[in-house]
């Protein structure tokens, strides 16, 4: 039997496309590098994706132990509908430097639980399957130029 080294990488950006955040959960204190960028470390559990209970959208979920730190991001994430990506790693045996990815998935921070012991924020898939629709998005100047701010703008 052999064991993967498997490591998730975060990144955290606001709706605009801004980062906030990059975060890895394999090196307690270290930086390691994936794609050209640098992931601190946050202990999180990632749960893979699966169907919500009326199977009509897709749930995941990062859960944290229960600090300021991991309460305070929570929170900022579910108020501020951060963006998650989260890619699914193969590492080598030292945890060091990634050998593949094995999924990307994208996420919008819905809402957040937590009890004496852990915080967890439910992701949501960003895609409505009832309605076919993508969320709205905002515009903004360095995405479209300048708009009238009378005007209301419909995609249809």
């Amino acid at each position: 039997m052999s064991l993967q080294a498997l490591t998730n990488f975060i990144t955290i950006t606001n709706p605009s496309g801004a980062v906030e955040h990059r975060f890895q959960n394999s090196q307690v204190g270290s930086v390691i590098s994936h794609s050209g960028f640098n992931y601190s470390y946050l202990s999180f559990i990632y749960q893979g994706a699966a169907k919500n209970r009326t199977g009509d959208n897709l749930i995941s979920a990062m859960v944290m132990s229960v600090n300021p730190i991991s309460m305070g991001y929570a929170h900022e994430a579910v108020m501020n509908k951060w963006n998650v990506k989260v890619d699914t790693c193969v590492m080598n045996s030292e945890f060091t430097q990634v050998q593949r990815t094995l999924t990307t998935e994208f996420w919008i921070a819905a809402s957040m639980g937590y009890d004496t012991t852990s915080v967890e924020i439910a992701l949501s898939s960003s895609l409505d399957a009832i309605a076919m629709v993508l969320p709205n998005r905002v515009f903004t100047r360095e995405l479209v130029g300048y708009l009238p701010g009378t005007g209301s703008i419909q995609a249809r």
